[in-house]
């Protein structure tokens, strides 16, 4: 059982930046991965960007170069600086942490990111 919650979205201009804040009601290291995944009006709600407990990092394709996960363990957050934004980019994105002993999923409620061209 966890709670949540992220902040951070808005809308800016493509070739701009955001930063995403995801913090959660206990540590983080009570979870194998934490994520941020998106979902665009539409569309399937896919992945973005992982971090294992262990620090280690998986990025999809389409934001490699672009994107960066990272943590703040003492703030029980995880963070996604997102550069070069493309339109594309456009929907919303969701924080998740996962249990895999427990085959457990928890989500926040989401933030809009958007990105005009």
């Amino acid at each position: 059982q966890a709670q949540l919650v992220e902040s951070g979205g808005g809308l800016v201009q493509a070739g701009g930046s955001l930063r995403l804040s995801c913090g959660a009601s206990g540590s983080i290291l009570n979870f194998n991965a934490m994520g941020w995944y998106r979902q665009a009006p539409g569309k399937q709600r896919e992945l973005v960007a992982v971090i294992g407990r262990g620090g280690s990092k998986n990025y999809a394709d389409s934001v490699k170069g672009r994107f960066t996960i990272s943590r703040d363990i003492a703030k029980n957050s995880v963070y996604l600086e997102m550069n070069s934004l493309k339109p594309e980019d456009t929907a919303v994105y969701y924080c998740n942490a996962k249990r895999t002993g427990t085959y457990s999923d928890y989500w926040g409620q989401g933030t809009q990111v958007t990105v005009s061209s």
